[in-house]
């Protein structure tokens, strides 16, 4: 054997080394790729396009690989094995199995993976080109062998058919959002978490509590109705008679002229007509499923009732809206009267406060299973009505109640709890 013909085997066998690197390196590059990311850029980068469409029929594009790895490996074992015998005689065959193992698994293997985990989209985008060709040329070899794997599989009472579903959990979505990193701004992400927390929520912890419902008592004298009417700190109030559990109605101020009468009175029955029909919502409804609600009726608001049909609390669709995006306020001396900031690093709560707002503004860990109000998380803690100046550890948090308001507590000075030095 001549010169020439030994430089002609050299020469294909480098070539059979970087067609094995080509197909370890595209198998590991298409199956790293993001399938999510992956459907997103098919409709502009057609390498996207053929490497989706590869992807669907998984069993047929590993045997595409296989079937050009072990014929290019198997090709550059034996021509390793022809030089080497021609170069050291005999000793070449052990010389030639130990070179080619390291070399194949260095440069045709470990390291095009590497570089294939590590930069998917560029390796595999364009081995997509190269591998759709060669599923045409190869297509009958691919079918037989892809036909007998999945025969096999059957025979073992896998379902070849069945593909994983692509569908994210709630859980799985929230992960996802998470991780994301610099490429949603933290206010969007913080909103897409707020989005799916909805399901958690129900319109319970939300709701105004029925004892601070602002509404008008249609049995009160005209002084005191009128009165109502123009001091109401809201744009919509409830219409009831002699109980807020008797609400008739719910009725927007901006109609207001329409039920003063000449002489000063109030047109009651022009009060009833102009009052919207009052929307119950059942306890425990999630926010998700409330939102929707208000979405299909063209609703803005809905009465909280319990199984028995008593008024608990209002919610309204403002409320669910400041679940996904915060307050329509910023910072927190803007907040609410509920919080405010004492100069020595303590805050002056509103007993009446939800726990979930409490630790959504100050960023704390109330226990927020149980009871809904700081007054109740601490009447739950004691298990007795307490005094007020008597101070209290709940978790991490130092709390003191300064007021109260008959059996209830008004007024709670809390702090995160420090340990000393």
């Amino acid at each position: 054997m001549n010169d020439s013909s030994l430089e002609l085997q050299v020469g294909i066998l480098v070539a059979c080394l970087l067609m094995s690197a080509f197909f370890s390196g595209s198998e590991t590059g298409l199956m790293s790729l993001n399938r999510y990311r992956l459907k997103h850029l098919r409709k502009r980068n057609r390498g996207a396009k053929l490497a989706l469409k590869l992807l669907n029929r998984p069993d047929r594009l590993l045997g595409l690989i296989l079937i050009g790895n072990n014929a290019v490996n198997i090709l550059a074992s034996a021509l390793g094995t022809v030089i080497a015998i021609r170069l050291f005689g005999d000793a070449g065959i052990a010389i030639a199995t130990a070179v080619l193992t390291v070399v194949i698994l260095v440069f045709s293997e470990v390291t095009p993976k590497t570089l294939a985990a590590l930069h998917p989209e560029r390796i595999a985008f364009p081995a997509a080109y190269v591998l759709n060709g060669l599923m045409r040329v190869l297509g009958p070899a691919v079918w037989l062998m892809s036909s007998i794997s999945n025969g096999l599989l059957r025979v073992m009472g896998i379902d070849t058919e069945r593909r994983p579903e692509d569908a994210l959990s709630s859980e799985e979505l929230r992960t996802i959002v998470n991780e994301s990193g610099p490429m949603i701004p933290p206010r969007h992400k913080r909103m897409l978490l707020n989005i799916l927390d909805l399901e958690q929520v129900t319109v319970d912890d939300i709701m105004v509590p029925r004892q601070e419902l602002y509404g008008i008592d249609l049995d009160d004298d005209d002084p005191t109705l009128l009165a109502r009417l123009q001091r109401s700190p809201y744009s919509r109030v409830a219409v009831y008679r002699e109980d807020i559990s008797n609400i008739s109605g719910v009725l927007h101020l901006r109609t207001l002229g329409q039920f003063l009468q000449a002489d000063g009175t109030v047109d009651r029955d022009a009060i009833q007509r102009a009052a919207d029909e009052p929307y119950y919502v059942p306890e425990g409804t999630a926010l998700n499923l409330q939102l929707l609600n208000f979405q299909k009726l063209r609703r803005r608001f809905g009465i909280v009732v319990d199984e028995y049909g008593s008024v608990l609390g209002l919610v309204t669709l403002e409320d669910i809206l400041e679940e996904i995006v915060g307050e329509f306020t910023s910072g927190l001396e803007n907040e609410s009267s509920e919080i405010s900031r004492e100069a020595d690093g303590s805050f002056l709560i509103d007993a009446g406060a939800s726990i979930r707002d409490i630790n959504r503004v100050l960023q704390w860990e109330l226990p927020s299973e149980g009871p809904r109000t700081l007054n109740g998380l601490i009447l739950e803690h004691l298990q007795v009505i307490p005094e007020a100046n008597l101070g209290l550890r709940i978790g991490d948090y130092d709390l003191e109640i300064t007021q109260l308001r008959g059996r209830m507590i008004s007024r709670v000075r809390a702090r995160l709890h420090t340990s000393p030095g």
